[in-house]
Order: structure tokens, then sequence, then C-alpha cells
């Protein structure tokens, strides 16, 4: 079967280090086209050079409308700002569509989206790339098993110290899509929906960190309950930008039969930003090291393997093998789906219950006060 061809927008840190690395190893895609603006005469003043220098048997486009004119083009990857436009003028030119987050800074905006994907019977996704971190494979690995038993609290974390992106953004007045739960946010959340679902209610908190009077925040903090089956179930996700410690706090659940902490973050995404463009083929890209698996500890033995029982509390105890990260898995699903073998993996409907879950935290921090899950403002 011929491999899909796929017409990726912008040649920035997104295309270069989050979805080349993991596109080119598959011989079921075949990078045929870009969109950049910049003319090839240009390539000294673009910070990853220019397309037609890495890909020179690539189509090489300036503008949109020369872009989507294209028919070869069957699947578009939107690595590039304007989600929105893009997304739309890819979906309303019959192809399938890939777009990074934040999927769109409204939630009626990514409505919109879905019921065009679904019209034209094209597939819309999100790049949802950190469920397939290793440290979340390994937390959803152990939530599905039964380690834990019944999670009763569960906290994400994504601390990145002194965020020095964030420095730059001198913007006071907020707007939709703006601040950091709409960037590192769109992670964690989209992970909490995984493990999780909606919740019932949300309680948040926004803060600006930086030094600077401003509206856009740079640190927040979600409470989620739950109801139902769940009703006891409080997950909270984090994100703050002073935060000193070697290896960053990533997941801490606690269940009624096991917890589970977990510090340290995926290789992947370091391995691609030291590593743009090339190719994600080491068997262990996505491995980590062991000193920063996760510990493990249940009442009952989870893994010989792996624990040992305390003396003094008669618990099983030990360090938690990391399952391997696999961004690659992403675009190997997204082939299986395009040709009907294989169900969608990232269901954009539940990017879209993130965008959501962020306007009612907005809400929630304006009024200070617990806000109800509602699917519609």
């Amino acid at each position: 079967m011929a491999p899909i061809k796929v017409g990726i927008i912008g040649f920035g840190l997104a295309t270069n280090c989050f979805h080349l690395p993991f596109i080119l190893p598959n011989k079921d895609l075949e990078v045929y086209a870009f969109l950049q603006r910049a003319p090839p005469s240009a390539a000294s003043s673009q910070k990853y050079g220019h397309c037609t220098e890495k890909f020179p048997r690539a189509k090489h486009y300036q503008t949109a409308d020369t872009f989507f004119a294209d028919e070869q083009i069957e699947l578009v990857v939107v690595a590039a700002l304007n989600h929105v436009e893009f997304v739309t003028k890819a979906l309303e030119a019959g192809k399938h569509v890939v777009v990074e987050k934040p999927f769109t800074p409204t939630s009626a905006e990514a409505d919109k989206l879905i019921a065009l994907a679904k019209e034209k019977n094209r597939i819309l996704t999100v790049f949802q790339n950190r469920r397939l971190d290793s440290d979340f494979r390994t937390v959803q690995h152990l939530v599905t098993s039964g380690a834990l038993g019944d999670v009763k609290e569960a906290e994400i974390h994504f601390d990145p110290p002194s965020a020095p992106w964030v420095m730059n953004w001198t913007d006071r007045a907020y707007t939709p899509g703006r601040g950091i739960v709409f960037e590192l946010g769109t992670h964690t959340i989209d992970q909490a929906l995984t493990l999780f679902g909606k919740p019932a209610a949300v309680t948040a908190f926004f803060r600006t960190l930086r030094g600077m009077d401003s509206d856009i925040h740079d640190t927040f903090q979600l409470v989620l309950e739950y109801d139902g089956p769940q009703k006891d179930l409080v997950v909270t996700v984090k994100t703050a930008i002073v935060s000193v410690l070697k290896d960053q706090l990533r997941f801490a659940l606690k269940g009624t039969e096991g917890t589970f902490l977990k510090f340290g973050t995926c290789p992947q995404e370091d391995r691609a930003i030291a590593n743009p463009g090339v190719p994600a083929t080491d068997p262990d890209y996505g491995t980590e090291d062991r000193r920063i698996w996760g510990t493990l500890t249940t009442k009952t033995e989870f893994d010989a393997a792996t624990q040992h029982r305390d003396a003094d509390t008669g618990y099983y105890i030990g360090a938690y093998p990391s399952l391997p990260g696999y961004y690659r898995g992403y675009y190997e699903n997204l082939v299986e789906a395009i040709r009907g073998t294989a169900p969608l993996g990232v269901d954009p409907q539940t990017s879209r219950d993130g965008i959501r879950l962020i306007e009612l935290a907005r809400e929630s921090h304006e009024k200070r006060a617990t806000v109800k899950w509602t699917d519609h403002a």
C-alpha cells in the first residue's frame, strides 16, 4: 500500500522536534510537502533552517491557498499558530488533520471543528503525545491493572524550573488561549481526563510568579472532584514555575491497595530537542534511567521481581520499572485509523473537553468558587 502523503504547516520547534522524529521512521508516511512562508533564501535566518534544505524532494509552498489546493496531500500536520484557521481549511480541502496543542482557544471553536470533520468524513486528532510518555504509560498500566486498588487521590504535576520562555511574556490582559494552563496544562489535563474521565466540579487557582503584574498566569492548580462510583476521588493537576528539584515530581497516586510516587520525566522530549529532525529509531529512545523509576508500595505483592516486603509495615515496596515512552506510536495508530484497521487513539472530543475544563477553571478562579461541570457555556 502506498504511503500516506503528509503536508506539514510550519518548520519550527514543533515540526522538527515533536513531529518529524516520529513521522520519519514510519514507512507508511511520506513527508510530501511543507507550508513555510519564508523563501529558501531566508534559510540562514531560520532557527531550524529551511525545509528545502532538509527535504529537497518535498514540495514547498509559501501560501496556504496553494498548499491546501494540492490534492496529493492526504494528511495535514498543523504545527504552527492559527490552529482554527488551518484546521478548517484542511478539512474543507478533504484532508485528515493532526493539530498541535492547545486544540483551540475555546470549546465552542473545538465543537465546530469536530462537527466539520464528521461532515467531511475525515479524521481530526490532537497531538496529545504525552499519553505516550514513559511515566504516564507506567501510571496508566498500574491503574488499569489494579496495582493501586481503587484510586482515591491523584496528583499530576508538570513543573518547569524557571520556565525561560514564560519570562518573555509581556502582555498583561487575559484572552482565551493565553497562560500556562493552555500550554503545559493541555498535557496534564489530558492525562487526568484519560485516566479518570470528566470531573463533576473544578476548583482552580491561577497565579503569576514571574515578577510582573499580569492576568496571564504562569502557575496553576486545578482540583477536580468526581461523582457516582468515583465520588471519593480527588485529582489535582498542577504546574508551578517555582519548583527547585533535580527531578521534579510528576505523579502521586494513592489507592485502597497501594501508592505510586514518580519523580523525573520521560527522556523523549530532551532527546528530540537535542537532535531536531533526526528519526527516533534508537530502541532506547524512550527508555528512562532506572534512577528515576517510580516507587510502588502495595498491601499485597504486585510484582515479585521488583518489590520486597518491608519488615516494619508488611507492605511490598520497590522501584517499579517505567515502561518505555513511545511517541512513534501516535503516528503508527494514526496510519491504522486512516486505513480503517484500528480505532483512533486520540479522540478530539477528549481534547475539546480539556479546553472546556480550562474555561470552567478560569470561571472558578474569577469567582473564587467551585464550579460544576457543564458541557457548554
